[in-house]
């Protein structure tokens, strides 16, 4: 079928038709428990590949999935058949009307997008979902999406003005919010067979539907009430793409107040803060968010105590937003509103760097969230219960009586003010009977919602998740008023089948428990994933914040699909490939070409590690893979000529001018480089002609003695000379020697040579990289045991030392050796007496290597550049080459179009500025692209002035 589908579908001038296994395996989840792998993706350009698509589905009866960011949460997106992927070609806002207040999108338009031309105009897009930076507004139209502002902006279908949609049967509907009735009525036949089902359910509409605002389960019927107008248009909103196929938007745009006030109130707990949410809405806000002490605490153990602003007393929180053109007016009923809020501590923030970080709390639950506090997967499914505001309290205890009484927990948060809670649950799926208990958890939550007057969805929509469980909140009549809408539109049911109507049930196609636990002879420890390399690569949930541009804000993650735009190249698209894998379905082992065609592209960044609020680490994932495909197996060449690079440097740097002379040969050199694996564009950098070792020994740098006393006054610490300092770059150590002593530490070395292997680990050559590095962490221990600071100058390294070396050789020699680990920076902050030297004036384009980003953290840096007085511009994203990616066969473009994200811009925007790059991959590319010189912090702070030029 799948061949014969494809050939009908490129015959019809259907243009981008995705049919291979590896596609096929990237999209066979959303952002849900649900695995269903398609037949085919297509990616249209234009209405007319709609409809065409269409067309031959109906002829050969193939069900039909539309989908945007792939973002949804209840299994709304996915599906065996047809998917469609709109966010790869119709991602467009087509017009904004600042007058009006509207704007008319394309359906695979990201939010974030209409949100900054809507701001450019003033305006703004007002439902605000957590995954803003990533959702498609038809997504959000699919599940009438809300976001913690709904409160002062509405819901989705509360701004739809009107849409141009596609029916099954090929039918193009353009249907407005605010047409008379019988202009709606005489735009099609299907509307008014459509008013006739109306006409047979008023009674049951109206007292079922509609009851409180956030009543999403199920068809938005009640907008079709004579007394609503027969609003067509918001009908759809929610109808999960099981009556119609959206191809164009219009929707309505708010004007951005001047002033936002934030009033943060402390209660006990979360249900107490729950039953207090209702009276915070005399006082108009735009949003009543609620968080408890577990997403705080989970915050701080994943990104540190600073990641958390100051918060009132209590162990659970409203975060409650006024907004206005007068601020003094705003503040006044912030602080009227505290005064009546009966919290234990309550504040006013007006701040709004302060403000940002705390919504930024609230915001990263939903990622937070896919850990539960007992450190176990958690997961969808029971997300997005909503009951009337007015019993949110009551509702809130119960539920916490039911998780106790399934022995689950969660990380609960949500939108209070509107009565409607999130949370991911560790229902323990992976083990025998988790998939029946499941579905026993959802039955009883379906009773406990229904018993307060709730709905099942608040906002995510039914999906797959609840759609079989509408039956306990809605009546036999109600459930068939929804069948006969769905016949009428669909009759052949061949969109999103198996959603709303004639539901599969919700314990069907759930991803985890087919996935098999792969344990047994991994190079890696998996120590936070229980050994298993499935439950590691099952830590994507799907929330896409990969395929977000975070590059603005200084996040890293995800290079790839920055370049190309492919979901296959985006973390959740491999994180997918690798779970078909362990599947074992469609793709089959390590060695499947899958596998490898995922995963060619990916960077080894290391920014999923740090980004994806899962701790998703995709570079060790690829590490595995590469180490089980070649284990006693012919490797590609550069594996064995990049990968094993520092054992060639030691080599050449016995002869370095020889060495450096015959790589400048040209053309011929060029084709050994071919020969060699690497991509002849690619300059080699030259070997120092004195290594930093053989300086060191000749100036006075002493070799670890055993002994932590103290050297001339001064403290001892161990610097930790990597292949890359002391064979090519050796004047940036040498100026660590010279900071470190002005700070008052006496630099030593360690007696031998060392490398922490992490190129034969890029290159899954992890046998003899355990070896290696287990050899370098002996040579540190005994500093480490004592209690010497180890000081890490290249970046990659040091994150070796402080992470990778937990998961290759675990044990106590690696956590005694990681604990002693620091950075350049980190130490020099944390040096009582020691201030930076003056750089007051000094322009600085700053270039955090990945690693640094996501293992270590570069705040420290930024806080010593602060304290010198430096203005700097610090770049986000990856500079493109990664260690030995872009310098591969096959990788240069992409590596060259991941510079071109940030770096490459600035160094041109700033040819004036200060290139600090402590990564010797970063200097290498903006040597190699732009000839740009880069230097270290260490060559910055070094007092001797002529090292900055």
């Amino acid at each position: 079928m799948t061949t014969e589908l494809v050939s009908r579908l490129r015959a019809a001038g259907v243009r981008d038709v995705l049919d291979d296994s590896t596609n096929r395996a990237a999209y066979s989840s959303d952002a849900s428990l649900y695995r269903l792998v398609p037949s085919a993706v297509v990616r249209p350009r234009d209405r007319d590949e709609v409809l065409a698509t269409l067309a031959v589905c109906r002829e050969l009866g193939v069900p039909v999935t539309a989908r945007g960011g792939g973002t949804s949460i209840a299994g709304n997106a996915v599906g065996t058949g047809v998917v469609f992927d709109f966010s790869r070609h119709l991602g467009n806002v087509l017009s904004v009307d600042p007058e009006a207040a509207r704007a008319v999108v394309q359906p695979g338009t990201v939010h974030a997008t209409l949100q900054k031309q809507a701001l450019a105009n003033g305006l703004r897009y007002g439902p605000d979902p957590s995954s803003h930076s990533r959702c498609t507004i038809g997504g959000m139209i699919g599940n009438d999406a809300c976001g913690n502002r709904a409160l002062g902006y509405g819901k989705t279908s509360d701004n739809l003005l009107g849409l141009e949609l596609v029916t099954a049967g090929g039918e193009v509907l353009r249907v407005r919010h605010g047409d008379e009735r019988t202009q709606v009525l005489a735009g099609s036949p299907l509307l008014s067979g459509l008013d006739e089902i109306v006409g047979r359910h008023l009674g049951t509409i109206r007292t079922e539907l509609g009851r409180f605002n956030r009543q999403v389960s199920g068809y938005a019927a009640q907008r079709l009430l004579p007394e609503q107008g027969f609003d067509v248009t918001r009908l759809m909103a929610g109808s999960e793409g099981t009556l119609g196929i959206v191809t164009e938007a219009e929707v309505a745009l708010v004007t951005e107040p001047e002033h936002r006030i934030l009033a943060v109130l402390g209660y006990p707990d979360i249900s107490t803060a729950g039953a207090a949410a209702v009276a915070q809405l005399e006082f108009g806000p735009v949003a009543v968010e609620g968080i408890d002490r577990r997403i705080v605490e989970i915050l701080t153990a994943r990104r540190g105590p600073q990641a958390v602003p100051d918060l009132p007393l209590g162990d659970g929180w409203l975060l409650v937003e006024l907004a206005g053109d007068d601020r003094a007016e705003v503040v006044a009923r912030a602080e009227a509103l505290c005064a009546a809020s009966g919290a234990v501590e309550a504040k006013v923030v007006t701040d709004p760097a302060e403000a940002a970080m705390i919504w930024r709390v609230r915001e990263d639950g939903a990622g937070l969230s896919g850990r539960s506090p007992r450190d176990r997967p958690a997961h969808a499914g029971w997300e997005d219960a909503a009951v009337p505001p007015e019993r949110l309290g009551d509702y809130l205890r119960d539920f916490d009586e039911l998780l106790l009484q399934h022995d689950l927990t969660g990380l609960p948060y949500g939108h209070f003010g509107d009565g409607c809670l999130h949370i991911r649950i560790d229902f323990p799926l992976e083990k025998p009977g988790g998939t029946e208990g499941f579905g026993d958890f959802l039955n009883d939550s379906a009773e406990l919602v229904a018993s307060y007057g709730g709905s099942l969805s608040g906002e995510h929509g039914d999906g797959r998740a609840r759609s079989g469980l509408l039956d306990r909140m809605y009546s036999a009549d109600a459930l068939g008023l929804f069948a006969e809408i769905k016949r009428h539109f669909d009759p052949e049911n061949l969109l999103n089948p198996g959603v709303l109507v004639e539901p599969a049930a919700p314990t069907a196609d759930l991803r985890v428990p087919q996935a098999r636990p792969v344990r047994e002879k991994l190079a890696l420890a998996y120590v936070h994933d229980g050994g298993d390399f499935s439950q590691a690569v099952h830590r994507c949930t799907g929330v896409g914040r990969c395929r977000a541009d975070s590059t603005g804000s200084g996040g890293v993650m995800c290079p790839s699909y920055m370049a190309t735009g492919e979901e296959k190249d985006s973390t959740r698209g491999r994180a997918r490939v690798l779970q078909e894998m362990v599947n074992g379905t469609v793709v089959k082992g390590f060695s499947a070409p899958e596998v490898h065609d995922a995963l060619d592209l990916c960077l080894s960044c290391k920014g999923c590690l740090s980004d994806c609020p899962t701790g998703i680490d995709m570079a060790s994932y690829k590490s595995e893979v590469l180490h089980q495909t070649y284990k006693k197996r012919v490797r590609p060449r550069a594996h064995y000529v990049l990968g094993q690079l520092p054992r060639w440097v030691r080599l050449g740097s016995r002869m370095p001018r020889v060495v450096n002379a015959m790589f400048g040969v040209g053309e011929r050199f060029a084709q050994a480089k071919k020969l060699a694996g690497v991509d002849p564009r690619r300059s080699i950098p030259p070997l120092a002609t004195e290594t930093f070792r053989s300086w060191a020994t000749a100036n006075g740098v002493g070799v670890f003695a055993n002994s932590a006393d103290p050297i001339d006054g001064r403290e001892p610490v161990l610097l930790i000379v990597d292949t890359f300092s002391d064979h090519f770059s050796p004047d940036l150590a040498k100026a660590a020697v010279r900071v470190l002593r002005r700070a008052g530490y006496e630099p030593l070395i360690t007696e031998r040579s060392g490398c922490c292997g992490l190129t034969w680990i890029s290159t899954g050559q992890l046998d003899a990289a355990r070896k290696i590095l287990g050899s370098h962490l002996d040579d540190l221990l005994g500093a480490a045991r004592l209690g010497l600071k180890l000081v890490g100058l290249e970046p990659s390294c040091t994150a070796v030392l402080r992470s990778d070396s937990l998961e290759l050789t675990p044990g106590e020699t690696a956590e005694t050796v990681a604990v002693q680990v620091r950075t350049l920076a980190e130490l020099l902050r944390d040096t009582p007496r020691w201030e930076p030297p003056q750089l007051d004036g000094l322009r600085v384009v700053a270039q955090p290597h990945c690693h640094h980003h996501a293992v270590m953290s570069w705040s420290a840096d930024a806080e010593l550049l602060r304290r010198a007085g430096a203005d700097v511009r610090r770049l986000g994203g990856c500079c493109g080459l990664a260690g030995n990616f872009g310098v591969e066969l096959g990788h240069h473009d992409v590596s060259v179009k991941v510079a071109e994200h940030q770096l490459l811009p600035a160094l041109r925007d700033e040819p004036d500025a200060v290139l600090l790059a402590d990564g010797f991959s970063c200097r290498t590319q903006a040597a190699d692209l732009l000839d740009r010189r880069g230097i270290h912090l260490a060559q910055l702070l070094d007092p001797e002035p002529t090292v900055v030029e």
